[in-house]
């Protein structure tokens, strides 16, 4: 299943190819202090494939924080982060998020909550090499 995806503006688009056609997409609130701020809620299809596109790259920006291994990206002009990504022994693995998905019928999100806070970062990083999308390409990031 090919789904699109994008901030508010449309300077950060994605495609992603769905590995298969699912009944339901998990939607995974996480509870950290940055999502639950701006209401992050994210899926993932690890067997599928992600494409990120950048128009602008001025306006768009990278912010981490606490151990710096997940990379938010935030549009300037809009402010929506439709993805996080984190680099993992030279590879990309990403999420996006179900509030930046297009063309999606919004009951087939399985919503639950996620709490990841007591993980240490070889646990995070083991988890994110499972479950987030592993085939990651972004065209016109910043540098």
């Amino acid at each position: 299943m090919r789904i699109e995806g994008g901030c508010h503006c449309g300077n950060i688009a994605f495609t992603l190819d769905w590995d298969g056609e699912p009944e339901e997409i998990p939607a995974r609130a996480c509870d950290c202090s940055f999502c639950v701020k701006h209401g992050g809620v994210w899926t993932s299809s690890p067997g599928g494939q992600l494409q990120v596109r950048i128009a602008d790259a001025g306006a768009h920006q990278e912010y981490a924080f606490g151990t710096g291994t997940a990379r938010f990206h935030v549009c300037r002009r809009c402010g929506v982060v439709p993805v996080v990504s984190s680099e993992i022994d030279g590879s990309t693995y990403a999420v996006v998020s179900v509030n930046a998905l297009e063309g999606i019928d919004r009951s087939r999100l399985k919503m639950t909550t996620a709490n990841f806070g007591d993980e240490d970062v070889a646990t995070r990083l083991q988890r994110r090499t499972r479950g987030w999308i592993a085939h990651v390409e972004f065209v016109g990031r910043t540098a």
